[in-house]
């Protein structure tokens, strides 16, 4: 449990390697880099889910360090609130069934791709985006405020333009990923809105503060 962030890094680990080092490895190097990193992020998770399960009240909380020290700032009851948001995740029973979900199914669509992406173009593209694909999910579901969690949805939102227009030779996908991004921005303006409510009401943007 004390090293919960390890989910979350082994894919976006994999990504970087794809989509940076991508062009020089060969099909099978990727193959073993996209589907090594998440089957690692699930055996970690398997083994933090029954960590939760041996935790007191089923809950532990992991910052790592504080992301935006925003400072005191007025509150819409009048009062002085002081802005803190970590780098944090948050583990309980709902998170932690996400999380199995996630890197569970995850790993599985990373096998099953090898088969079906074998013979395409872009082979290690494909598989860069559907690791960061699974880092952005996990990130969403084990942030341990709105704010990150916000950059987790960011990051899907992402992704799903990436991945629904990965044939962006044919417009049919091109049109499709113009589609998913544009419906996103909109889900995006009202999570951030809802964010700085919260911000301004609770002076804090903490899972549990809130």
């Amino acid at each position: 449990l004390e090293n919960i962030w390890l989910v979350p890094i082994f894919p976006i680990l994999g990504a970087m390697t794809q989509l940076f080092l991508g062009k020089r490895l060969t099909n099978s190097q990727v193959s073993f880099i996209s589907v090594g990193f998440p089957g690692l992020s699930f055996f970690w998770a398997v083994g933090s889910f029954f960590g939760l399960i041996a935790h007191p009240n089923h809950i532990f909380e992991k910052v790592l360090y504080v992301w935006l020290p925003a400072g005191p700032f007025r509150l819409t009851d009048g009062t002085l609130g002081n802005l803190s948001v970590d780098i944090g995740f948050y583990l309980d029973p709902l998170s932690a069934v996400m999380m199995l979900v996630v890197t569970g199914v995850g790993f599985l669509i990373h096998v099953y791709s090898m088969g079906y992406m074998a013979n395409e173009d872009g082979y290690y593209r494909y598989f860069g985006y559907l690791n960061l694909f699974m880092f952005s999910m996990l990130t969403l579901i084990l942030s341990n405020n709105y704010l990150m969690m916000f950059i987790g949805w960011e990051g899907v939102g992402l992704c799903s333009y990436l991945l629904i227009g990965f044939y962006f030779a044919r417009k049919s996908a091109s049109d499709a990923g113009k589609k998913a991004f544009i419906v996103n921005r909109i889900g995006d303006a009202g999570f951030l809105l809802g964010v700085m409510l919260i911000a301004v009401t609770f002076g804090t943007l903490n899972f549990n503060d809130v």
